[in-house]
């Protein structure tokens, strides 16, 4: 059972396939070799590619505990890299997101597929800040995480290819509703839908129809697609 709270299950399901999505599009772009990373500065550099970056927070990995930025004494909220985050609190105490709000979280007894806790808490907090994504960087004992928001770090494009098997990676994490997983991707590049119960149908912008089908308790099952390329469909 989620010891996370309702409003954050359903925030996360709301942003996962949207995040992903994106944590794949800064993977291309940005260099995973060693790196360095300047905070006051607001700078994390990789295979000779620099990004500016805001502090989300910390993952403990030991104490199992995430940290948020503005929570740490080393910081705190008036801290360059941690001021554009802020929006996340704020949010969080609109929607009652406690997660969002508590300065240290406790995640000791997270046990589901993501490595731990805190890279959930890191998902739902990009995706609340949208940007170009979010970077790892791990420390001795843990893991800083790093919103990246940066014009040149290009946005995930719209394709059909990919979206079932984002949906169930998504879902696989989140799966509080994999239908709101879904429409908050769809939603979230303009591509219209009809959703019922156990089916979210979808006119593809480059021609041709789709189809998600959910059985009776909401999960993901199957994924049909019809591609038309629509300057071959007239």
């Amino acid at each position: 059972m989620s010891g996370f709270s309702p409003a954050f299950e359903r925030l996360g399901a709301a942003l996962a396939a949207v995040v992903l999505q994106q944590q794949e599009t800064l993977a291309e772009f940005l260099p995973r070799e060693d790196w360095s990373a300047d905070l006051t500065a607001r700078t994390y550099a990789s295979g000779g590619v620099a990004v500016r970056v805001s502090l989300l927070g910390s993952y403990a990995a030991r104490e199992r505990t995430w940290l948020w930025g503005w929570a740490n004494p080393q910081f705190g909220d008036a801290h360059p890299a941690v001021a554009p985050t802020l929006v996340i609190r704020a949010l969080g105490e609109r929607l009652g997101i406690t997660e969002f709000t508590t300065p240290e979280v406790d995640l000791s007894w997270y046990d589901g597929p993501a490595g731990h806790g805190g890279e959930l808490v890191a998902m739902a907090a990009g995706g609340v800040l949208s940007g170009a994504g979010y970077i790892g960087a791990g420390y001795d004992g843990g893991s800083a995480y790093l919103h990246v928001d940066d014009p040149q770090a290009p946005p995930a494009g719209w394709d059909p290819i990919p979206v079932p098997r984002l949906l169930a990676s998504a879902a696989s994490l989140f799966p509080h509703e994999p239908r709101l997983t879904l429409a908050g991707l769809l939603s979230h590049h303009r591509v219209p839908y009809r959703q019922t119960d156990t089916l979210t149908e979808l006119a593809l912008p480059e021609g041709g129809t789709a189809r998600a089908h959910f059985d009776g308790l909401g999960r993901f099952v199957d994924w049909e697609a019809e591609l038309r390329p629509a300057a071959l469909s007239g």
